[in-house]
């Protein structure tokens, strides 16, 4: 028997260690991507449950910023372990939701474990620096404390990763959490609070709370909110960034990109053409880091686009669960919409359609399926080129040389990643040096950095002075504190009226 939209299963915040139940929001209906049908209903928070949230979290912030970093460390540890051995149930769970292939939803478990492995090593990250002797019989030493109660507001694509960039090392450092996941994949962050809690982390260190604009609007401006975490679109993103700040509060806001792949002409066609295509349309190209532009150098246009062509064409494309399947579908009716939408752009201006996704087998199902899709001949006036689109649409624009492919890459606005495939180490360490993108790969398409390294991109894809995880992750989850001591002596020194220094 099929279930009514009202008899589907709620998913509710998770505040103050339980499930908090529904009052007075709205709904939003949960879709399976892959057959377009309704699965569950998510609870759509109010202000109120962001007062509930924060004052869980302030309540728990007192003790759990005493917490010795060390015992800290061991409760992520445990908590790292329970991720490991529930990594396969919590990956059907975003498939279920989000659409992607039940390896791309492991791969994604597995990048986010990584950083929790990394908050498990806190009581070193928070040393401090001493030195000694900065003047007579006086010392100096720095240190780094938690902030208080922090805030995350993530996207769909990535319903574990994009998280776990944020919470582990933010209450690694002794700060509290609320978490406002997308609306579209919500079950996965109440999994997440959940486990934490069997961990060991005292209730209130991690909340939940779904739901839209008025959500985001009230954490933005909750004065009991220190800092804020952001990822998605680079209007949403310069928007958060301003509304935050402007609050008094600490904010890093990743927004877009527009991910550029340079092939010179040694680089190694097959090898190319691999990269090329499992970055463009890994995860139906609903990434921050999927290439969505692919710049020939010289020859290389012709071989590089037909082999790419052929690989396209045998991609598997299904449902997220389906043996075999090596793309699923997008996350929304209105996003295939909109995606399509920007085909019919490409073809109006000009550009070369060389493989349509739309009259894909997969695309004429249920569900909310594109094929790939391949545009040859772009040039950066036309809007597939400028704007993120984020599906499987590859373009790709053809230039004379490497000098002009690098000065295509920096005129864009949107700088988050950028690669370069050759053979030739000269090319490579001059692409790296002179790109101006905030991270860069070499032979490598999706260089997103390990979790000890920190994720971020430049320009308009970087609002904010510091990136995600990594040692940047620590700084901007701590603030810095100095102190200058000196311990009584039996000398009397007598009254100073100068600016101390050194002696």
């Amino acid at each position: 028997m099929t279930l009514s939209v009202q008899q589907k299963v709620v998913v509710g915040h998770y505040i103050d260690g339980a499930a908090d139940e529904p009052r007075d929001g709205s709904f939003d209906d949960i879709y399976d991507p892959a057959t377009g049908e309704v699965t569950k209903r998510v609870a759509m928070g109010t202000p109120a449950e962001v007062d509930r949230a924060v004052a869980a979290a302030q309540r728990a912030f007192g003790a759990w910023s005493e917490v010795p970093p060390v015992r800290r460390a061991a409760l992520l540890f445990a908590y790292r372990e329970a991720l490991v051995r529930e990594t396969d149930r919590l990956a059907r769970i975003i498939t279920s939701e989000h659409g992607k292939t039940l390896d791309d939803a492991r791969a994604e478990m597995q990048r986010g474990i990584e950083v929790v492995e990394f908050a498990c090593g806190i009581p070193h990250l928070l040393k401090g620096d001493l030195t000694e002797n900065v003047a007579r019989d006086v010392d100096s030493f720095s240190l780094r404390q938690p902030l208080g109660v922090c805030a995350g507001i993530t996207p769909f694509n990535f319903p574990a990763m994009v998280p776990m960039w944020m919470f582990p090392i933010s209450i690694a450092c002794g700060n509290t959490f609320v978490l406002k996941p997308s609306e579209k994949v919500p079950s996965l962050s109440v999994e997440l609070a959940r486990i934490a809690l069997e961990c060991g982390i005292p209730a209130g260190v991690l909340n939940v709370v779904h739901g839209g604009r008025p959500v985001v609007e009230a954490l933005l401006d909750h004065p009991g909110i220190r800092a804020v975490s952001f990822v998605g679109s680079t209007a949403v993103a310069r928007a958060v960034y301003a509304r935050g700040t402007a609050a008094g509060k600490r904010v890093q806001a990743l927004g877009g990109a527009k991910n550029h792949l340079v092939a010179m002409p040694d680089a190694d066609l097959e090898q190319t053409a691999d990269a090329l295509l499992g970055a463009a349309f890994g995860s139906a190209g609903e990434r921050c880091m999927a290439i969505s532009v692919a710049v020939a150098v010289g020859d290389v246009a012709e071989p590089l686009l037909a082999r790419l062509k052929e690989k396209a064409v045998a991609l598997r494309v299904d449902a997220g669960t389906a043996p075999g399947s090596e793309m699923g579908p997008l996350i929304s009716a209105e996003h295939r919409r909109r995606v399509a939408g920007y085909i019919e752009s490409g073809v109006a201006e000009g550009a070369e359609l060389v493989l349509d996704g739309r009259t894909h087998a997969a695309a004429q199902r249920d569900g909310f399926f594109l094929g790939p899709s391949i545009f040859d001949r772009v040039e950066p006036r036309m809007r597939i080129y400028r704007e993120e689109i984020f599906g499987p649409v590859l373009a790709v624009v053809r230039v004379p040389s490497a000098e002009r492919a690098l000065q295509i890459v920096n005129d864009h606005e949107l700088a988050n990643g950028a690669a370069v495939f050759t053979r030739s180490g000269g090319r490579a360490r001059w692409f790296v040096h002179n790109v101006a993108a905030g991270m860069v790969g070499v032979n490598v398409a999706i260089p997103v950095p390990m979790s000890f390294h920190s994720f971020g991109g430049s320009k308009n894809s970087l609002f904010g002075d510091h990136h995600m995880h990594g040692p940047e992750g620590v700084r901007f989850s701590t603030r810095q504190k100095t102190a200058t001591v000196r311990w009584p002596s039996n000398e009397a020194g007598g009254a100073e009226f100068v600016m101390p220094t050194s002696k």
